[in-house]
């Protein structure tokens, strides 16, 4: 079966996830102790206080696009897949099992802010769950889940409903890849039986958003893009509006491009292919934002005639981002990857908009 997780790039929807590229096909071997009898976070990662789920919280039904959940009761043994998996945490509950990120994850595939968190309350890490080459069906059985949550992922029918025969499985509303990160909270806060903190949840994720737009109110003044142009020689995809990593730069107050922001995606993918022969409709985009698996693939992309003729790239106003955990912080959009992120955004932003008339 594919696997369940992808890097941040061009997705197919036919797929559980991607064909990971190269330069992190690499999967990391599962690692990590848990106590399978404790869910509950003793921490403060997003802990409102009473950790247990609200009184008439159950049963609920939760429509997705591959089938109806009902839950009867309060799980107590989850097990997350795909990304924004640090949301549950934040809403009060430890997993039993998280699915392992080989692109952006340690030594055991374990986001960097997730592990902070955990670390901090010391707690122990779930176990890790394999996604690469493939999704790792035994591994999540034998943890014998009450709730496997993927509101964030590119689950397959088939794999839905071979899980389903085992526990109750609660996927994405509609598109793979395309849940809002507040449609996530929302989501995972109703399935745990935790509504009540979804709202909270949310205002923190945007406080955050506000707060470094306050304080960089510059970047009202201009508009982006997000592209990524590793693919092949040639190739240039633009990311849609609903797009995670475009909704964190819109949150710190640009503006989408209007000639991006009009393009429709292509069928199944999440992404436009535009190609390098298009690449002057980027002329009039403020500020370009793009992520490469590695130096070599952004040595590559850069030596591209076409490419390095974007005006934002001539000029400098050009946000690369080679930092696999950068760009996955950046693109998965939780209540701890935001603060995480935004600390070694920021300064790379405020330098790419400097260039904007500077270099005009």
């Amino acid at each position: 079966m594919p696997a369940v997780s992808a890097v941040p790039g061009r997705r197919r929807r036919s797929a559980v996830g991607v064909v990971v590229l190269a330069a992190v096909s690499m999967v990391l071997a599962a690692c990590g102790g848990s106590d399978e009898g404790s869910t509950e976070s003793t921490g403060s990662a997003g802990d409102t206080g009473n950790s247990d789920p609200a009184d008439g919280a159950f049963p609920v039904e939760i429509e997705g696009a591959l089938g109806t959940t009902a839950i009867d009761e309060a799980p107590e043994r989850v097990v997350t897949l795909g990304w924004g998996q640090d949301i549950v945490y934040s809403l009060g509950v430890l997993p039993v099992g998280i699915e392992q990120h080989v692109f952006a994850g340690d030594e055991d595939g374990i986001d960097p802010w997730y592990r902070e968190a955990l670390e901090a309350d010391g707690v122990e890490v779930p176990q890790t769950i394999s996604s690469a080459p493939e999704l790792d069906i035994d591994a999540i059985i034998e943890l014998e889940p009450d709730l496997v949550l993927a509101p964030q992922s590119g689950l397959e029918q088939d794999v839905y409903d071979q899980l389903s025969k085992f526990t109750d499985v609660v996927a994405y509303p509609g598109e793979p890849w395309q849940t809002s990160w507040q449609d996530q909270i929302e989501i995972s806060a109703k399935a745990l039986g935790r509504s009540d903190r979804a709202d909270d949840l949310i205002a923190e994720v945007e406080g955050y958003f506000a707060d470094a737009a306050d304080a960089h109110p510059e970047f009202a003044e201009y508009d982006m893009a997000y592209v990524y142009a590793g693919t092949q020689p040639g190739s240039l995809e633009v990311y849609p509006a609903l797009d995670t990593r475009v909704a964190f730069l819109t949150g710190l107050g640009f503006t989408l491009d209007p000639m991006v922001a009009d393009l429709e995606v292509d069928d199944d993918f999440f992404t436009t292919a535009l190609g390098l022969d298009n690449a002057d409709m980027l002329n009039d985009v403020d500020v370009l934002f793009t992520w490469f698996n590695d130096e070599e693939e952004q040595q590559v992309t850069e030596a591209q005639p076409l490419f390095a003729q974007i005006p934002a790239v001539e000029r400098g106003s050009y946000v690369p981002i080679v930092d696999n955990q950068l760009a996955f912080a950046t693109s998965t959009t939780t209540p701890l990857s935001v603060p995480w992120g935004l600390d070694a955004y920021l300064p790379m932003i405020s330098e790419a908009v400097a260039q904007v008339d500077e270099g005009s």
